[in-house]
């Protein structure tokens, strides 16, 4: 019998930075309180977008700055811009 996880969606209307970060902490598997690829991954097909394994590997591109392949401290504000403007996302008050 398999078993399928359910996650919470993100929440209705506009998002802000901490219900980004609180959203995407459900999919942090190992609990080291980075998102890797793979995690992003998840996150995204939990949206049902499609292509969400390049999506996740276009975004982890664009905001892993030191390179380390995980989305930890202050990239986290750079992923939410980044959702905000490739994702379409609807996203409010950018903190970084």
């Amino acid at each position: 019998m398999a078993f399928m996880r359910y996650y919470r969606g993100l929440p209705q209307g506009e998002t802000t930075v901490e219900e980004f970060r609180a959203w995407l902490s459900q999919f942090d598997a190992d609990g080291d309180g980075r998102i890797s690829r793979e995690e992003l991954e998840e996150a995204l097909r939990s949206l049902n977008l499609w292509f969400a394994w390049w999506k996740a590997r276009e975004a982890m591109r664009a905001v892993d700055a030191n390179r380390n392949g995980a989305v930890d401290g202050d990239e986290m504000g750079r992923l939410y811009a980044f959702a905000h403007k490739h994702l379409h996302l609807k996203m409010n008050q950018l903190e970084e």
